[in-house]
């Protein structure tokens, strides 16, 4: 048998399992020690042993359960939904300004996060029932709510990003910097298209009632307090990293010893809230070291094989194709497997394949980690199967049926899409500001 064809069975073998309904690890995990032992004897037993000593000597890894501790720690303690009140106050009397202010709340939330998860949760059961009373469209602000919490996997401190560094080998910093531009475009195209459909049917989106808004200056002033918090532990944890005063391990323990601060500050640190978000921690960063524990060793077994230079050799020698066509096929196929896999599991499904793959052809793993994030947050939003419809599901008011969900989400989409486009096209997007800070230019 060749190595092109066995490296067609490894990937038709793993993705049969997942069709099974097998754990996205285990799955992947399985077919990589059982290849090895095929190949290679007894003595690759090693091979996924070796691995895990490659993971944990890894120092970056320690990012990942700080990261997610300060998500849930700030969601869990009630200051996002300050934020949001501020955000009431102060947009209320813009037409189509709520939803414009839930934008923004999401790209502040990102900034403190990383995940999506903590900003699908606050937007549905905050700022969504808040639009509805107010007589917002429900179709419009269902997808403003999942596009918008979609921002937390690009904008950094992205957790996706430190796991494609991971996988890929590449610096987190730059993959922070590389997605910051692209995070804040298509925050700002959602802004202009949420003010422009409202503009041309105001009907979608009331204004906020005189009622409502009407508290002395220096009260709203006050409320302005909500954003200095989140202004605070994004300046310490991004920006300390940035010029180079902090690394980036310690850079996510300032963020996670800010956002534990915070909550103390606020006078909402408790023991209850902590054992909630120390197992929140727990379950999801397990999660996610074995998602790349299993990459790992499927990774070690599918390029020993050569898979991504035959791959080269197909496309390019065989069929003659430009490198860029190699890229929109990756992309292409990126979007439809988003279709039905969530992001983790799409990224250690293709990535043993495309990374060596896009190293091989001449383009920036940086750039293309971006371009994958960005397919990404179209996986956590379209049908079938995408993971924030179906959080968005179980928190939405029960006025806001699945059609709504599925209807909603579309036009964010397909401007993602067009994000995809433009990054494709202008790759300083990404890459300038990492080049910038870096020195690289």
């Amino acid at each position: 048998m060749s190595y092109e064809l066995i490296a067609l069975s490894m990937f038709g073998m793993m993705m049969v399992m997942l069709i099974t309904g097998q754990r996205v690890f285990a799955a992947i995990g399985f077919v990589a020690s059982a290849a090895a032992l095929l190949l290679y004897g007894e003595g690759a037993i090693e091979m996924p042993f070796s691995q895990v000593f490659k993971l944990f000597n890894w120092f970056p890894i320690l990012t990942l359960p700080l990261f997610i501790y300060m998500g849930y720690i700030l969601s869990e303690s009630g200051i996002a939904e300050d934020l949001y009140r501020m955000l009431h106050v102060w947009f209320g009397r813009v037409r189509g300004g709520l939803a414009i202010g839930t934008v923004f709340l999401m790209v502040v939330i990102s900034a403190m996060n990383g995940l999506s998860v903590a900003g699908m949760a606050i937007g549905a059961t905050i700022a969504l029932p808040e639009m509805l009373r107010r007589g917002y469209d429900k179709v419009m602000i269902t997808g403003v709510v999942q596009g918008g919490s979609s921002l937390g996997i690009l904008i950094p401190p992205s957790v996706v990003l430190v796991l494609y560094g991971m996988i890929a080998r590449q610096p987190v910093g730059q993959l922070w910097l590389a997605g910051a531009i692209p995070g804040l475009v298509m925050a700002a195209i959602f802004t202009i298209y949420i003010y422009v459909r409202c503009r041309l049917n105001p009907a979608i989106a009331p204004t906020v009632k005189d009622e409502d808004l009407n508290m002395p200056f220096a009260e709203k002033l006050k409320l302005l307090r909500a954003g200095v918090i989140p202004f605070l532990i994004f300046f310490f944890m991004t920006g300390l990293f940035v010029f180079g005063y902090t690394s980036l391990v310690e850079s996510s323990a300032v963020g996670a010893t800010a956002a534990t601060l915070a909550a103390a500050v606020k006078r909402r640190l408790n023991w209850p809230l902590l054992v909630r978000t120390a197992r929140q921690t727990l379950q999801v960063s397990a999660m996610f070291l074995w998602l790349i524990l299993a990459a790992l060793a499927f990774g070690a077994v599918f390029d020993g094989l050569g898979a991504a230079r035959a791959i080269e050799n197909l496309f390019i020698g065989q069929l003659h194709l430009e490198p860029w066509m190699v890229l929109a096929m990756m992309m292409a196929t990126f979007i439809v497997l988003g279709i039905f896999l969530d992001d983790t599991a799409m990224l250690v499904i293709v990535a043993p394949l495309y990374i060596p793959l896009v190293r091989v052809l001449g383009f920036d793993l940086i750039w293309f980690g971006v371009l994958y994030t960005i397919t990404c947050q179209i996986a956590y939003i379209t049908p079938p199967f995408g993971y924030n419809l179906f959080l968005m599901r179980a928190l939405a008011p029960k006025e806001v049926t699945l059609v709504d969900i599925y209807r909603s989400i579309w036009p964010f989409a397909l401007m993602m899409v067009g994000v995809i486009m433009l990054v494709g096209i202008f790759p300083q997007l990404a890459l300038w500001l990492p080049n910038y800070v870096y020195g690289k230019q």
